[in-house]
């Protein structure tokens, strides 16, 4: 695994006490060490991992379920999600986790500052809240990332950290590629990570899940759809009036994110893997058709191939 040096930070570090006129600068200095790191990709995983995920009902029960039957024998998971929940509401023990009895009422869970504590895992996913303005605004985003970060390395030092980069509501009024377009540098790059690495003096890496949903989004509407999806709608859960979720997935979205973390922990391309898979409960998920699960697997490997923060080489 890439080691990230304190001589890395060095220089942004020293920039920090600078004043507030110096802020383009700095936010230009930290941009160029990060991507100084993110220039040697990390080694492809041995073997099967142990992965702990942390977040929200973006996480979910269902998706982590999916990346286990994509990986195979001997990958193994936990998690701990809320309703909602910020990454500094899973770490402060005063702040309440909305729905945490519920969320957590599975075999996978295991208390979260223990198990990422416990130097178990090969990979920890990291998942903010959304919106993830309001994250950094309120809820001291790359504090908290940092936090984990560095419990995670404390424990084990090859342990890889991830931030799962989400997406927001599909009725933003700004436009939803838009944003998944602008975001990604705006505010998880430079707002969440690039301060979070000078914090933590340890690597945090991307998994692109939000860069993914918008290129597959692209590539059924070029192709005027696929395999009997039409839309992003065709990705989100509907109510029992048929009325879209605006934000969360349905089981064809869980399996595109679910191929999204396996190419970006295992380094390897998905195409070809089996796309009817079974939910977390044991029921059979609605699969993608297997035209439309052949585009996601090649959306995924590009995608995941043209972030170097991701980790997977180009």
């Amino acid at each position: 695994m890439v080691a990230l040096s304190r001589r890395l930070f060095l220089g942004g570090a020293a920039l920090a006490s600078l004043g507030g006129g110096s802020w383009v600068f700095r936010r230009a200095q930290l941009q160029d060490r990060a991507e100084e790191l993110y220039a040697t990709p990390l080694s492809a995983p041995s073997g099967p991992m142990q992965v702990y995920h942390l977040g929200h009902s973006l996480v979910g029960r269902d998706m982590p379920a999916m990346l286990a039957q994509l990986a195979g024998a001997g990958h193994s998971y936990h998690s701990q999600t809320g309703w909602g929940s910020s990454l500094r509401d899973h770490w402060e023990p005063d702040v309440p986790v909305n729905g945490f009895e519920r969320s957590n009422d599975h075999a996978q869970h295991r208390p979260a500052r223990a198990a990422i504590g416990s130097g178990d895992y090969d990979a920890v996913v990291l998942t903010e809240m959304v919106e993830i303005a309001d994250a950094i605004r309120y809820h001291d985003s790359p504090d908290y990332l940092a936090h984990w970060a560095r419990l995670a390395h404390a424990a084990r030092p090859d342990t890889r950290v991830y931030l799962y980069e989400t997406w927001h509501h599909t009725d933003d009024g700004q436009g939803w590629l838009k944003r998944i377009d602008r975001d990604l540098d705006k505010y998880w790059r430079r707002q969440v990570i690039y301060p979070a690495l000078q914090e933590a003096e340890v690597p945090i890496h991307l998994i692109p899940a939000g860069q993914v949903m918008a290129a597959f989004v692209r590539a059924v509407d070029a192709a005027g759809g696929v395999g009997g999806i039409i839309s992003l709608h065709d990705l989100f859960s509907r109510d029992e009036n048929g009325r879209p979720d605006t934000i969360h997935f349905n089981d064809q979205g869980a399996y595109l994110v679910a191929l999204t973390h396996y190419a970006t922990l295992y380094h390897r391309d998905p195409a070809g893997l089996p796309h009817e898979l079974l939910r977390a409960d044991g029921t059979p998920a609605q699969a993608p058709s297997a035209e439309a699960a052949r585009l996601m697997q090649r959306v995924v490997w590009d995608v995941v191939r043209a972030h170097p923060d991701s980790g997977v080489a180009a």
